[in-house]
């Protein structure tokens, strides 16, 4: 029988379901969490968990999400990313969980040294600490390295069976892998488009101008081609017909055209046009995308064109 019962954070990346095989050998009942927002989908965690057998909650995040996008107490990473504030809040949210089930943990597939910047022993102390959950937080995979948690100096956990990976190399992890079985899991890739750096260059822009308060324009940043206009318009025109179609379901969050009896895209200039010039500009842009235009030169919409 499990001695104690624990709440691990799954994105559904390798490292998040070894932790939970882990801890399970170490004597816990494990269940997981994973987080929702326009810029991670839990479509991977559900999978992790479906294939490792444990019940998952799928927690909403976007509010906390841009709130931290709009003021990160400790900065961004190399693109729009607050990942120290995001992941100390991700363990908040679990922690306040974990009360509220009368489970003794939370636990996460971090490793000590794998990402310089948000994983080092300096960056784990601090979401530790304001996640108010130190003590309570336990990184298996890097356990016998960091301080002993509550659950493992009251021997509900047996530290004895948790790990002391540390580092970029990936070669534990994937040998840990095939003693569990684990065999599907996607490249450490990410998976969160706040990291890349032209969805970060978008999100900006939106920021700086129409504001985040708006989630279905965050949602439309994965949607066409994104152009800032001299005057202050925003536009965006679609890539293929699914697109055009997405446009033209949200005409209502501004003024929607497309190419006429030509193949070609519809756009959509977000709030309408700041300007009689700025609707021109538009229409040009649509243009050059627009086979029998006549419009091929596509050059002079460059210093505009976000991504």
């Amino acid at each position: 029988m499990s001695k104690c019962k624990g709440l691990s954070l799954m994105s559904g990346g390798l490292d998040s379901q070894l932790a939970v095989r882990v801890l399970e050998r170490a004597g816990a009942y494990m269940e997981a969490v994973c987080f929702s927002t326009p810029f991670f989908s839990p479509a991977t965690a559900r999978k992790a968990a479906e294939a490792l057998g444990v019940k998952l909650h799928v927690i909403d995040f976007t509010d906390i999400e841009v709130r931290l996008i709009e003021n990160p107490p400790h900065g961004f990473g190399g693109a729009m990313n607050p990942c120290i504030d995001c992941h100390a809040n991700m363990i908040r949210t679990a922690g306040e969980m974990i009360r509220e089930m009368g489970f003794d943990f939370v636990s996460t597939g971090e490793v000590l040294g794998q990402r310089p910047m948000s994983q080092n022993r300096q960056a784990l102390g601090i979401v530790a600490r304001e996640s108010g959950l130190e003590g309570r937080l336990v990184r298996p995979l890097s356990a016998q390295l960091l301080e002993p948690t509550i659950p493992e100096t009251e021997g509900l956990l047996d530290r004895s069976k948790l790990l002391s990976i540390q580092g970029r190399c990936r070669e534990p992890q994937i040998a840990l892998a095939a003693e569990f079985g684990i065999v599907d899991y996607p490249s450490p890739a990410g998976g969160c488009k706040l990291t890349e750096e032209g969805y970060g260059r978008k999100l900006k822009d939106l920021k700086d101008h129409e504001g985040l308060g708006t989630r279905r324009l965050i949602e439309l940043l994965a949607v066409g081609r994104h152009f800032r206009l001299p005057d202050g318009t925003g536009l965006i025109v679609g890539r293929d017909r699914i697109e055009n179609q997405t446009l033209y379901a949200d005409k209502a969050l501004g003024e929607f055209f497309d190419s006429g009896k030509l193949p070609g895209p519809g756009a959509l200039l977000i709030g309408g046009a700041k300007s009689d010039s700025d609707r021109a500009l538009a229409k040009k842009i649509v243009a050059a995308y627009t086979k029998g235009s006549g419009v091929t030169d596509r050059e002079f919409f460059k210093p505009y064109h976000l991504c």
